[in-house]
């Protein structure tokens, strides 16, 4: 498995120098725009960029193996959208944040310390990571702080125990597990809501970009801390198919976007699968208004958006009381198990 290991950078006098590379990546970028737009009747490859960029890049100076990689990243960007893409700005109010890509024979990595150019950059070394990464890169965030990433193969770590678990995904609680286990929502973008409120009426924009990474860094590390506590815990893991991003179109909007669902689910994915487990998504339809206990689809279950406020009901066939959110979370596990949900026109009496 491949992951990527991220560290900020130190040194703020190397921010010039830092730019300076950034500024020559979009150099190329920006000519990879312009040839492929005169091409007529074809796409150019990539050995065609790393051809037509070679004058340009012995002119600005960059690494070949920089200039190589921005070309590569160019035709993987234009071939998954099928789409010529946008010019990089180095410049203004919308410039395009800084981006330079290296490989591992480009630079010279001692402890926490990276030479790029003849150039050494520290950077703060808060956990291990393998030295024999494949490639890495200077990346810049929407705060104007630098990062160096490397990108590197690692080993699976232990197997989790063979124990299975449903997750449903909610608003009242972030997740709520099968064996009755709930994780409360965070809710960081209200509890910044207000300071937030109070800096883009200001125009402070220093600010305003400087409390939404604070709310992005919260709610990744609360999505990094519960996905790894259920990874190391169950070997098979099955979420439903809840969509952040049609519930985006709502009123629920603000509060969809602020739980954080693609995150955790993603998070989860290659957690589980580094422990050498199982991840489903299933189809989560009907999963809160089936019974766990019986099966069946009771005619007294709530349904619809005005039952989103009953939290527990009792099924009319078999009698057992059932905590809505558990209730759904054992039948996406059950889902997940391929058995499956009974149909909506036969419902039990």
């Amino acid at each position: 498995m491949i992951l990527t290991f991220r560290f900020r950078v130190k040194d703020k006098n190397r921010l010039k120098q830092l730019r300076t590379n950034a500024w020559k990546v979009n150099r190329i970028w920006n000519y990879c725009v312009e040839y492929h737009r005169s091409c007529v009747n074809f796409w150019p490859s990539h050995f065609d960029l790393v051809k037509a960029t070679q004058a340009l890049g012995k002119e600005i100076d960059i690494h070949s193996d920089t200039r190589n990689l921005v070309c590569k990243q160019f035709v993987i960007s234009r071939n998954t959208h099928k789409k010529c893409p946008k010019f990089r700005k180095s410049s203004g109010s919308k410039r395009s944040l800084g981006w330079t890509p290296f490989i591992r024979r480009a630079v010279r990595l001692c402890n926490d310390s990276i030479t790029y150019k003849k150039v050494t950059y520290r950077f703060w070394k808060h956990r291990e990571f393998p030295q024999k990464f494949r490639s890495g890169a200077f990346v810049e965030d929407s705060t104007g702080k630098w990062f160096i990433t490397f990108s590197a193969d690692v080993s699976n770590l232990q197997q989790a125990p063979d124990v299975c678990v449903g997750i449903d995904l909610g608003l009242k609680t972030l997740a709520t597990l099968s064996n009755g286990e709930k994780l409360e929502i965070q809710q960081v973008y209200r509890r910044w809501e207000q300071k937030l409120a109070i800096a883009q009426r200001a125009g402070n924009q220093k600010r305003v970009k400087a409390i939404h990474a604070k709310i992005k860094n919260i709610r990744k590390h609360f999505n990094h801390v519960a996905s790894a506590r259920i990874a190391r815990k169950f070997r098979t893991v099955v979420v439903g198919d809840v969509s952040s991003s049609k519930l985006a179109k709502t009123r629920m909007a603000k509060s969809v976007l602020d739980a954080g669902w693609y995150q955790l689910k993603s998070f989860l994915a290659y957690k589980v699968s580094r422990r050498q487990g199982m991840f489903k998504v299933v189809n989560e339809a009907y999963s809160s208004q089936t019974c766990s206990s019986c099966g069946c689809l009771p005619h007294g279950r709530p349904k619809g958006i005005t039952g989103l406020g009953v939290r527990s009901w009792r099924c009319s066939a078999c009698g057992k009381m059932l905590d809505r959110d558990i209730n759904a979370a054992k039948n996406i596990l059950s889902f997940g198990l391929e058995h499956q949900p009974p149909a909506e026109e036969s419902p039990c009496l």
